[in-house]
């Protein structure tokens, strides 16, 4: 059997890619470091934003319990 349909289009994908012109692959390695920067602050600001949820509760909590010390209850 010959080669198959695929790998043409394959290795024409990777012709254009590398050959397509000048600075193109710099340009879109450019673009992937950008976008995995992108997604790495948003985990940070997710987990920021749940950090914060997570202590307005305990820290009204532990005001209550406070309260309840000072008068005894």
């Amino acid at each position: 059997m010959g080669p198959h349909w695929s790998i043409f289009v394959i290795v024409g994908i990777l012709v254009l890619v590398l050959f397509g012109g000048r600075g193109r692959i710099s340009a879109m390695m450019g673009d992937f470091a950008k976008g995995i920067t992108a997604f790495r602050k948003g985990l940070k600001d997710d987990s920021k934003d749940e950090d914060a949820k997570d202590e307005r509760p305990s820290a009204s909590i532990s005001a209550e319990t406070r309260e309840d010390e000072r008068t005894g209850s």
